[in-house]
């Protein structure tokens, strides 16, 4: 198949929707020849919030010591192969054609396989096959769900990582801290270490019992890393990087206050109050997914942080599922304006949705059939613009901002 072939038929995939469980990928992994070899060093991270910021300063922190790695993260939001890198580029479009190929020939024999893999499998298994392919030393490995049952757990892990846990996903994982707790910390290994970020007291209960049914060694990391410039904005992140560095010297990569000082200035995480400026642009556009009212309260902290006496033009859009009402209820504070457009997903709000989810008293709304009817609005305006929501929503701006079609995925 061709690049856009192969895409195509993996995408075609997600009508096999969400299938949790090990046994499948173990044998995708196993038959695509995908497991890591005995000197490849993994770090599995779960959690609800900060995984993508902290497997990305993870992947910094490492690559400045000279180690060869494969970072896995997912969503992507403009090309599907943002989700694999090695030494920070993105897989090949060819690559990825190749083993597609194979992968698709493999899954014709049917009689091999209970349910067809998923988006989510087929993509590890690219993955994890090009990881070994290019001789990773270090594979950094971000959760897709859950933990327990997470495609990702299906691969040998040297640590495990957890970020703050909070209510995400409770149609799958829970509808309970300690529920979801549970499911992220079914990442722990027998007797391989653990860093967790500071969590809430349930959670924190939860981590503490699993690592002990594991004699897993666990440390808690309740400081933010201080001293340092961090080129991703947020006090939240200066926690994101202490639990990095942790991860680091518990994996025993060769990093030193030289290394931590040029992986911390040189770090970026695409989507995370990450600021647009153009010549086009009459004021800056801030992208930032915000999909639950963690995230939301994270946000509103970075807001204030960076632009104390302003307040936003926010773009916001959601899909179904999440505590949006809760969500806008947090950021309503640092809105001017909110404009309500749809996203690039079949379980999108529409926007009278969102207009119902105000809360009371709040500023000033405008629906918009598109993102670009209410990217032009915004641009009228003298203070910033605050593109928020959905990782769909966030997406589609970069794409539209980049001049760039992009294909959302639902896994």
């Amino acid at each position: 198949m061709t690049y856009p072939e192969a895409i195509t038929w993996l995408y075609a995939t997600q009508q096999f929707g969400i299938k949790l469980g090990l046994d499948q990928p173990r044998r995708l992994l196993r038959e695509t020849l995908a497991f890591p070899t005995a000197n490849t060093k993994v770090i599995h991270i779960a959690g609800t919030n900060g995984k993508g910021s902290t497997c990305a300063i993870i992947d910094a922190l490492a690559r400045a010591s000279g180690t060869r790695t494969g970072l896995f993260t997912s969503p992507h939001l403009i090309d599907y192969r943002e989700r694999i890198k090695v030494n920070g580029q993105d897989i090949p479009e060819e690559t990825t054609a190749q083993y597609l190929t194979e992968i698709k020939e493999l899954c014709a024999d049917t009689g091999k396989w209970k349910n067809h893999p998923t988006f989510f499998e087929l993509t590890l298994a690219v993955a994890m096959r090009h990881f070994r392919e290019q001789e990773c030393e270090l594979i950094i490995l971000e959760t897709g769900m859950g933990g327990r049952l997470d495609a990702t757990t299906a691969v040998p892990a040297n640590l495990a990582v957890i970020t703050p846990i909070a209510l995400d996903h409770s149609q799958w994982l829970g509808d309970s801290i300690e529920k979801i707790a549970y499911e992220k910390a079914g990442i722990i290994i027998a007797k391989q270490p653990v860093i967790s970020s500071t969590q809430e007291p349930a959670a924190h209960s939860v981590i503490e019992q699993e690592a002990a049914e594991q004699q897993a060694p666990l440390q808690f990391i309740t400081q933010p890393l201080t001293g340092y410039h961090l080129n991703i904005p947020g006090p939240h992140q200066k926690h994101n990087a202490a639990v990095a560095v942790a991860a680091a010297h518990a994996i025993n990569l060769p990093v030193n206050t030289d290394i931590v000082r040029h992986a911390l200035s040189t770090v970026t995480w695409p989507g995370r109050f990450e600021k647009i400026n153009a010549p086009d642009l009459t004021s800056p556009i801030i992208l930032d997914a915000t999909h639950n009212p963690h995230a939301a309260t994270a946000l509103v902290e970075t807001w204030q942080q960076e632009y104390p006496d302003q307040k936003a033009s926010i773009i916001f859009g959601a899909v179904e599922g999440k505590s949006t009402s809760e969500v806008l209820s947090i950021i309503a504070p640092i809105a001017s304006h909110f404009h309500f457009v749809p996203t690039n997903s079949p379980r999108s709000l529409n926007t009278k949705e969102l207009a119902a989810a105000l809360p009371e008293n709040p500023p000033p709304s405008t629906a918009h059939p598109t993102l670009s009817s209410a990217m032009s609005a915004t641009q009228t305006a003298t203070n910033p613009t605050l593109i928020t929501g959905s990782l769909f929503l966030i997406g589609e701006a970069k794409a539209a901002l980049a001049g760039r079609e992009t294909v959302a995925s639902s896994q």
